[in-house]
């Protein structure tokens, strides 16, 4: 990709906005910047909302495009289409959707993060407005088994108040129990970890029984969704994944067994299985982390079909209710755009070859490996864009979420996010609520 940089922008909700430069090809996005933190006073969809998108903002056949639509287009190509799954969605949820403001509709697209093990009464405020999608959980969030379902009942609690015009559907609350290692309620299962699973006499045996204790654990407090398993197809001994021995087997065959086991039976618990890092972080080396910066995977696009997109066919078969894309480079796939930020990964990959036809969600919004994309709300515009559907905005530590709110909201506003792709996304991530336990 060329030169990106951020520009200067009028007074008011900040705008993507493009340049012509020197460089041949240079593109510069003028981040959503702006926006203000919600005060706890006033509702933040009456405080900061913005007018819902105009005709002249290039959201339908005959319409003009907007300057901030061509400059994410510079960026990005043509943004996600709406699937038919999207689609659908949207045809049986309009008439909820329709009572939604701007801020509402991206709120609901927002999954948040927070410091400590009380759940902040800004936060609280926020979700008895509609205004907040889902809450990660990580393990600086939990001391106790009862500590943690205390704060789960307040959430849903709020979730529940009479001014939440999507009280009816559950929030996502969501962490990573992946087994082993990564388990953020350390009183409950999986206790194995996945290397352990895939080396076992019956890896779909094992994988099952891991799944099973997940979901029980993770329902006992009242957590609805697991951002496991890793599909990863490791390489070497030792190197990202197998150093925490985070990933099933070198051989997909067995990831893919293991993979689908484990989603069955967690699912069949009442929690919905994220399978993880699509197209693959298998081939990354010890060092390579997308948290901390750019990570390349410079496998031939054969190679990650045949070899790191196996598992994600088995688990798509057996019905993998969300898929979490990685934040890596995979030139053969996409030259220019790490994965969660590419139309042709997302889409053209993931949705349209594979047929997955479940909820997308990003990997962690305040990566390292996205700093070349300017502020918090100019990456999440652009992850939306691109096909994600549930956007986590967090780091290694919590971000603010409102921020995340903006970066959607704004780019709804001014036509760089279509109205029609926006509104189907969030109707699909709504059916999604609506499947899980309460």
């Amino acid at each position: 990709m060329g030169l990106v940089r951020l520009l200067p922008e009028r007074a008011g909700a900040c705008r993507v906005a493009a340049t012509t430069a020197a460089v041949a090809g240079a593109v510069a996005i003028a981040a959503g910047c702006s926006s203000s933190p919600p005060s706890a006073a006033h509702s933040p969809h009456t405080s900061r909302s913005t007018p819902a998108i105009s005709p002249s903002t290039g959201n339908g056949p005959d319409q003009p495009v907007s300057v901030a639509a061509k400059a994410a287009e510079a960026v990005q190509g043509p943004a996600a289409v709406p699937t038919s799954a999207q689609l659908a969605a949207l045809r049986a949820q309009s008439a909820e959707i329709a009572r939604l403001s701007p801020e509402q509709l991206a709120g609901q697209r927002v999954i948040y993060s927070y410091n400590g093990l009380s759940a902040p009464a800004g936060l609280l405020g926020l979700i008895r407005h509609g205004d907040v999608g889902g809450v990660i959980f990580f393990s600086f969030n939990i001391s106790s088994q009862a500590q943690l379902s205390g704060v789960i009942k307040q959430l849903v609690a709020a979730n529940d108040s009479a001014s939440n015009p999507t009280r009816a559907y559950p929030l996502l609350l969501m962490t990573d129990q992946e087994g082993g290692l990564v388990r953020r309620l350390p009183w409950a299962g999986p206790t194995q970890t996945e290397a352990e699973i895939g080396a076992s006499a019956s890896a779909a045996a094992a994988a099952a029984t891991a799944g099973s204790q997940a979901a029980s654990g993770l329902r006992g407090v009242g957590i609805n969704v697991n951002l496991a398993p890793v599909l990863d197809v490791y390489r070497a001994a030792g190197d990202f994944d197998d150093q925490y021995q985070r990933s099933y087997s070198m051989d997909p065959g067995v990831v893919s067994q293991a993979g689908a086991a484990f989603v069955t039976a967690q699912q069949a618990g009442g929690v919905a299985a994220t399978v993880k890092h699509f197209p693959g972080l298998g081939e990354a080396a010890t060092s390579q982390d997308t948290d901390n910066e750019p990570v390349t995977i410079s496998l031939p696009a054969a190679t990650l079909r045949s070899v790191d997109e196996m598992p994600y066919r088995a688990a798509i078969g057996a019905g993998v209710k969300l898929a979490m894309v990685s934040w890596a480079n995979y030139p053969a796939l996409d030259p220019k755009l790490p994965a969660g930020l590419s139309p042709a990964i997302i889409q053209g990959q993931l949705q349209q070859r594979l047929g997955f036809s479940g909820v997308t969600i990003t990997d962690a919004l305040g990566a390292g490996a996205l700093r070349a994309y300017g502020s918090l709300q100019n990456k999440t515009m652009l992850a939306g864009r691109a096909g994600m559907d549930a956007l986590l905005c967090t780091a290694t530590k919590p971000l603010p979420g409102w921020k995340c709110v903006a970066g959607l909201r704004d780019g709804y506003a001014d036509g760089a996010l279509p109205a029609t792709a926006f509104k189907a996304q969030l109707a699909q991530l709504l059916q999604l609520r609506a499947s899980l336990p309460t």
